[in-house]
């Protein structure tokens, strides 16, 4: 059993329904409109609900930042490769405009490209929250996680993330050089972050199926996982410092990405039905 704390944390646990919650317990003492979201949230969806004193949700959840509200969670069954490459049943679709001079439909839906990340020795758990907090916004279709040298997916990694831990389609792999190339083997790019990488970000073009691998905090990408990239990417710093913080150079990545794959599709002119360009009449002409 695990234990969540935290108002979003247990909120989305409730809405996500990807595990079965033993109970949750709110602080008898918190009477807000929040609380009483969530308590109205657990009935409708026929979670039993307790009130307990905010010392023993603090003795539960081991830190007095729970905010009134605590759950009792079965763990986490991860993901495989496999689960994350397979077909989905509800797959993401993105809606092109098409130009005024096509057919009369005013949108046509094609299937997206699929995007996953993979972390390779992220340690830090608010590092690992921030990540999938901003996988989940981003439209990630899969995070790829090792079993060492990586933070667990803790109480405090769904309260980083703000419960977005709990929506997010994690695999976790006993070797990730070995999980990268069977990705490669679906046809999947792998692209890693790295200072001396080329091209920059901006100039890679994303629209394709791909995988992003970050490396540890600090270190970077281990040797055998960047021998195992198709491309190294950068991102350009203009200051003193040499590269950003782990989870917010994700997050620029990640969404550079989401810009690219979601822009509207670009008419491809017809020089034969293009009318001639007429001359110019300067002024007093």
């Amino acid at each position: 059993m695990e234990v969540l704390y935290g108002l979003h944390p247990v909120e989305e646990a409730v809405r996500s329904g990807a595990r079965r919650l033993d109970c949750v317990l709110l602080a008898r003492e918190r009477g807000d409109a929040r609380l009483e979201r969530l308590a109205q949230l657990c009935r409708d969806a026929n979670v039993r609900l307790t009130l307990e004193s905010r010392d023993q949700l603090t003795r539960l959840a081991r830190t007095d930042a729970h905010q009134g509200a605590v759950a009792l969670v079965r763990e986490r069954a991860f993901l495989t490769i496999e689960d994350l490459l397979a077909p989905q049943p509800a797959a993401k679709a993105v809606t092109k405009a098409v130009t005024k001079n096509a057919a009369r439909s005013s949108e046509v839906s094609q299937p997206a490209h699929r995007f996953f990340l993979a972390l390779d020795g992220i340690e830090d758990p608010h590092n690992l929250g921030a990540l999938l907090r901003t996988a989940d916004g981003a439209g990630i279709d899969g995070v790829i996680l090792p079993e060492r040298r990586s933070a667990p997916v803790s109480a405090t990694v769904a309260k980083t993330s703000a419960g977005a831990s709990e929506h997010v389609r994690i695999a976790r792999v006993t070797n990730l050089v070995r999980a990268l190339e069977q990705m490669k083997q679906s046809n999947v790019w792998v692209l890693g972050l790295d200072e001396r990488g080329a091209p920059d970000y901006m100039d890679f073009d994303f629209r394709t199926d791909c995988v992003l691998v970050l490396g540890r905090e600090g270190a970077g990408l281990h040797d055998l996982v960047k021998k195992t990239c198709d491309h190294l990417l950068r991102i350009p710093m203009a200051g003193a410092v040499s590269s950003l913080n782990v989870s917010v150079a994700g997050a620029v990545v990640m969404y550079e990405a989401m810009r690219q794959r979601n822009r509207p599709a670009q008419p491809i002119p017809n020089p034969k039905s293009a009318a001639p360009a007429k001359p110019r009449r300067g002024l007093g002409s």
